[in-house]
């Protein structure tokens, strides 16, 4: 136990070695939002198969002593054959979150799976509304695996530097 404990971004006491770890959601947000459909309205008439292009990213800033932002940006580019834009969806949905008392691999597995599994409910809802608010039908995302996408990254990771991050990738 440490009395040298800093302060939450609440401003109350941070008992995490008493209690062991925490993880506690402070805030969720939209950070940033965009729809274009650059060729409306004579894109409704079009009548061929649409192809659904999504890239999806996370950032993570350290905000505070025990906090971190977390932005999960998914961009969805429907097109009509070669390079007709039906549609872009973009959301940057965002969220603060308190993590206390976690060892270093740990805290990076919980940013990187943890919390984009909090804000990906957010990101696919609003996702969803400006498709349809767009004037197209409705679209639901799929679920995403961010375990299995975090494990990808470690292993990319391990790739790059074979020495350092195969130590960390053990001790996870």
């Amino acid at each position: 136990m440490s009395d040298q404990q800093p302060a939450n971004g609440n401003g109350a006491a941070t008992p995490a070695q008493a209690n062991g770890p925490q993880f506690t959601v402070e805030k969720i947000y939209v950070r940033d939002v965009s729809f274009e459909s650059p060729k409306a309205p004579q894109i409704f008439n079009e009548q061929a198969q649409p192809q659904l292009n999504m890239s999806l990213n996370q950032r993570v800033q350290r905000v505070g002593e025990n906090a971190y932002e977390v932005v999960l940006q998914i961009t969805l580019t429907c097109t009509l054959g070669e390079g007709n834009t039906v549609y872009v969806a973009e959301v940057q949905q965002a969220g603060v979150f308190g993590l206390i008392g976690f060892e270093a691999n740990v805290l990076d597995a919980m940013l990187g799976t943890q919390c984009p599994n909090v804000l990906y409910p957010y990101a696919r809802q609003l996702l969803g509304e400006l498709i349809q608010a767009g004037g197209f039908p409705p679209f639901l995302l799929q679920p995403i695996n961010f375990d299995a996408l975090y494990a990808e990254g470690l292993r990319q990771r391990a790739a790059q530097g074979q020495g350092e991050s195969n130590e960390t990738v053990g001790n996870a």
